[in-house]
């Protein structure tokens, strides 16, 4: 039931990056339990309603390349994507490297450029591999922005989401972050102008952050492993374990909202129980509009006590 004037979203997409995952447990500078924080990003959005129907990790899915982590992230992120009927996306990061990231998680081998096109409900989501071989810095070679217009020659059902790591919009936070940003960009956004991508998707910074690209919303998700910290002491870049987070996409026939959710759960401070929803539902909308937003409502005076109320 909605309890506002706006209808369910039409698709739910849950947008995770830079997991980092290494071999046999390692921790990311002697510190970072990767696994954990992969784990704790996917618990967290399993108990959404309503659920993602994909999961789009945008890059640098393991650390160090290693077969064994990528294993490992399949035995992690699979499982949960099933239990809760998502499509997974992977995207290349700089991290990645195309062999092992090929064979390991599609079992097909190749240097190729990593491009790929899933369809999730008639929404189009396109995985764009803009690695360099090599180097941390992103480009598109001209068979890729080639490859790239034609599939989005034809509109699909409900638009595009454009999936890369290295994300086409400035870093004013974090100006290390343009030595390895992507480069040309202009050629991307030629290809972009008139289609029907309604937004596009990049990790790499390591904190979320929001713009846009040739009239097109930016959306860049935090990383569950560390963090960037956008405004640190006296520290040219500064990478922390906190403030880890993955963002939630709601996509309306109109709109997208872009919701971030951190992997850590907070203390709860206030809140009802959750089986007061089902109170809710069963007021009508003037008496929900009394009891909840009046500021002087019962609930709010304390003449009304709800059981398991903080």
């Amino acid at each position: 039931m909605q309890f506002g004037q706006y209808p369910a979203p039409r698709h739910v997409v849950a947008h995770l990056s830079d997991p980092h995952l290494l071999a046999g447990g390692a921790k990311q500078y002697g510190a970072i339990d990767t696994d954990a924080g992969l784990e704790l990003a996917l618990a967290r959005l399993s108990r959404l309603d309503p659920l993602p129907q994909a999961l789009v990790f945008t890059g640098d899915l393991a650390d160090k390349a290693e077969p064994a982590a990528y294993a490992r992230l399949r035995e992690i992120v699979e499982p949960a994507a099933a239990a809760i009927g998502a499509e997974v996306v992977w995207v290349m990061g700089n991290h990645d490297e195309r062999t092992a990231y090929s064979r390991e998680l599609f079992g097909a081998e190749s240097d190729a450029d990593q491009d790929r096109v899933h369809d999730v409900a008639g929404l189009r989501i396109v995985s764009l591999d803009t690695s360099v071989p090599a180097y941390h810095h992103g480009e598109l070679s001209d068979a890729q922005l080639e490859w790239l217009a034609d599939v989005l020659g034809t509109p699909a059902p409900h638009g595009t989401l454009l999936a890369l790591h290295h994300p086409p919009i400035p870093v004013p936070m974090m100006p290390a972050a343009e030595i390895i940003e992507l480069l040309d960009q202009q050629r991307l956004a030629d290809v972009l102008l008139g289609t029907d991508v309604r937004c596009i998707l990049g990790g790499h910074f390591h904190y979320s952050t929001y713009s846009t690209f040739a009239g097109i919303p930016v959306s860049v998700a935090s990383a569950t492993c560390y963090t960037s910290d956008p405004a640190p002491l006296e520290r040219f870049v500064s990478g922390v374990d906190a403030h880890q987070a993955f963002t939630m996409m709601h996509l309306y026939d109109d709109r997208v909202v872009h919701t971030i959710v951190p992997v850590e759960p907070g203390p709860e401070v206030s809140g009802f129980p959750s089986d007061v929803r089902a109170q809710v539902e069963a007021l009508s909308p003037e008496e929900r509009r009394e009891l909840l937003s009046r500021k002087d409502s019962p609930i709010y005076t304390g003449e009304i006590e709800v059981p398991g109320k903080i």
